[in-house]
């Protein structure tokens, strides 16, 4: 069987799978955050826009720049009315196309472990960030079961199929982040852990999303019909189903920021 990779590139079908999960953490992520108004924000991996979005909403920032290597995610996110005034780039994270000192606030919001080098990502943050700039970052907590499809991707693997997995997953890990963090020179580093919670109205709507999602919605149209019905029928009995069929999910991600000296 050949490999199959992860690819963002239908904007509207990562909001029913993850945005919307993106959301729910970016919330929390915020509050945390506690960032001061009228602040240039960078959004390094802002996708579809989900959590741009809600950072225009909530944190009255005075530019907002996304980078994001998906043409069509943009194009998605360029269509959200709050993000009109938002510049938006196809570029690399690891290659930021922005001059030094040139934001207060960087985020990665569910990025770094897709970063091939996250050492990269992370010192190129410090990079555009000003003196006293903020560089933050949430993931799942892919090791620890955090991630919000974490059930679903264990009965695939039950039944021999693969589920592709981000290049870093490691850079998920609380530790790690923070080690990361500190090594790229960043002052008053602090973790925390963000867990949250999201309502399925029934199995079909469920399934109707994941069939959407990037990390398994390839390996679901790979796999056999008759494991697909398997796959279905593990799910139903395994998912916590409310007596009005609804279904709740939790997950877990983890949170670092830290501070650029100078």
């Amino acid at each position: 069987m050949s490999e199959i990779q992860i690819r963002f590139d239908n904007g509207a079908a990562y909001e029913d799978y993850m945005g919307k999960w993106s959301q729910l953490a970016g919330e929390r992520f915020i509050d945390w955050l506690a960032p001061m108004s009228g602040a240039r924000w960078l959004d390094v991996g802002c996708g579809n826009g989900a959590f741009t979005e809600m950072l225009v909403a909530r944190c009255a920032p005075a530019a907002v720049h996304g980078v994001d290597p998906s043409a069509e995610q943009l194009l998605f996110a360029r269509q959200r009315p709050a993000l009109a005034a938002a510049q938006l780039h196809t570029g690399d994270a690891m290659a930021l196309p922005f001059a030094a000192a040139s934001f207060d606030i960087a985020v990665m919001p569910l990025v770094i472990f897709f970063v091939p080098e996250p050492a990269k990502g992370v010192a190129e943050m410090v990079r555009v960030l000003a003196p006293g700039g903020v560089a933050a970052a949430y993931a799942w907590d892919m090791h620890g079961g955090g991630f919000p499809y974490n059930a679903l991707r264990l009965v695939i693997n039950e039944l021999g199929y693969t589920v592709p997995a981000p290049p870093s997953p490691e850079a998920s890990r609380l530790e790690e982040m923070q080690a990361l963090w500190q090594a790229a020179g960043l002052s008053e580093v602090q973790t925390r852990v963000i867990e949250v919670e999201r309502t399925y109205a029934s199995f079909d709507d469920y399934w109707r999303i994941v069939q959407g999602g990037p990390s398994v919605g390839a390996t679901l149209a790979s796999m056999a019909a008759g494991d697909v019905d398997k796959l279905k029928a593990q799910l139903r009995t395994s998912l916590p189903t409310a007596a009005d069929g609804s279904i709740t999910l939790s997950a877990r991600a983890h949170a670092v920021k830290g501070r650029v000296t100078g």
